[in-house]
């Protein structure tokens, strides 16, 4: 018996499963936005750009401080009779060098300019006789600037009851005989140490240019005398070809210096007045900074520093783009639209979870059998999408979509495992059956 076409006659067929009509997420986290990653990347890379920049200059600041205040800071010098002592400062960095003497004498230091080091070929020789009365737990010193190829010879006669010896201390440095008495071997710079008493004599030669102190200690608990004859010997630096010559007299003595040139200055004090006394100055010797090269250093360091950040943020970016062009190049038919999800607790909230996240809930409301009229199952029903040959009577799980025959669904699920409308994957393939 034929079923009627009329309206009223219900004939039972199956309902064809229908995805969820649910309104796709604003804001996927497998698909991260473009702009906001690139402008995130550039806030990123340009805080990075200004902290290093921060950091060089604050390295810089601290660099030319400890050249200005340290290396070629101010120094208060004691010249003692025919010193002679060259000094040389780097003239990217100093402007000027500029000598100061504490108190005015009418024969006093000599400030010489020249381009390159000159020869130290001129010999001076002379003596100093020292009576001493040194009391107990006291000592007396005497300071020179020596340069290489010095010597100097003491003859000394101790005058003293019973046999009190005096402690005799030739060294380098500018450090008193109280802190070579606490540490002897440290830094390394006693030349010679002598018990003495009754009469002697000492010879040392000088190896290279550095102030040097003779000292005479007494440790013992009375009072002694003692005689000292100082005999030295000494090279000076020949100052005939100097361009500059300024006397420490009445002035003060400004050297400047030529950029980028070998400038040196000597600085000399003549011999002195007779034979039993030593004259001694005071001078105050100071660097000017040639401002220009730390502030062009600075700011070329920043440039170099910010042009340095700039290439390396474009090449960062270059290489994301580069990435993700290669990625939507890539997604061809045979591409994913969204990433194989195996794990149903993580697609929770996404709009093809939406009917049900366990599979036997997604069997049960899709494999449902209803009645429909014969009519509008004929116009519901369409071709496979692959073979076109066989209608459509099959669905796809978890997904719910139809689009294929069983026989095509099962080849699918067996050779790609994929949806072929979302390209997720798939778990089992239903059968529609019709009533």
């Amino acid at each position: 018996m034929e079923a009627s076409n009329d309206d009223s006659t219900p004939s039972t067929t199956s309902i064809l499963p229908r995805r969820p009509s649910l309104p796709p997420p604003p804001h996927s986290p497998d698909r991260p936005q473009p702009s906001t990653s690139a402008s995130a990347a550039a806030l990123e890379a340009r805080d990075d750009a200004w902290s290093c920049v921060v950091i060089l200059l604050t390295f810089w600041f601290f660099a030319s401080m400890t050249l200005i205040l340290g290396f070629y800071g101010s120094v208060d010098l004691l010249l003692g009779p025919n010193c002679s002592r060259l000094l040389q400062a780097n003239s990217f960095f100093v402007q000027d060098i500029k000598v100061k003497a504490d108190a005015e004498s009418e024969n006093g230091p000599l400030l010489y300019g020249f381009l390159e080091p000159p020869p130290l070929d001129v010999s001076a020789t002379w003596s100093e006789i020292h009576n001493a009365s040194i009391p107990a737990t006291f000592h007396k010193e005497w300071i020179y600037y020596l340069n290489k190829g010095a010597r100097v010879d003491i003859s000394y006669s101790v005058k003293s009851e019973g046999s009190y010896p005096l402690t005799l201390v030739i060294a380098q440095g500018k450090e008193s005989l109280l802190q070579w008495i606490e540490d002897p071997s440290h830094p390394n710079t006693t030349l010679s140490w002598t018990l003495i008493h009754g009469n002697g004599m000492i010879e040392q030669n000088i190896e290279k240019p550095s102030d040097y102190y003779v000292a005479v200690g007494n440790l013992n608990h009375v009072e002694i005398e003692v005689q000292l004859n100082f005999t030295i010997q000494t090279l000076l630096y020949n100052t005939t070809g100097a361009y500059y010559e300024c006397s420490l007299n009445h002035r003060l003595c400004v050297l400047e210096l030529f950029l980028l040139r070998a400038n040196v200055a000597i600085l000399t004090t003549p011999g002195p007045k007779s034979a039993q006394e030593s004259d001694e100055w005071f001078v105050k010797l100071s660097y000017g900074p040639r401002w220009i090269t730390y502030f062009v250093g600075s700011g070329v360091m920043t440039v170099v520093i910010l042009l340095a950040f700039k290439i390396f943020t474009n090449l960062q970016f270059s290489s994301r783009d580069g990435a993700n062009h290669q990625n939507a190049d890539g997604s061809t038919e045979r591409s994913p639209l969204l990433p194989n999800k195996d794990d149903d607790n993580l697609s929770l909230g996404s709009s093809y979870d939406s009917v049900s996240h366990d599979d036997e809930d997604m069997e049960e409301w899709l494999g449902t059998t209803q009645t429909l009229p014969e009519g509008e199952a004929n116009n519901t029903l369409h071709l496979c999408t692959l073979c076109c040959d066989t209608q459509r009577d099959c669905f796809f799980l978890p997904c719910g979509h139809c689009a294929a025959c069983f026989t095509c669904g099962t080849r699918i699920l067996d050779e790609a495992g994929t949806c072929p409308v979302c390209r997720r994957k798939m778990k089992k393939v239903r059968k529609i059956f019709t009533v």
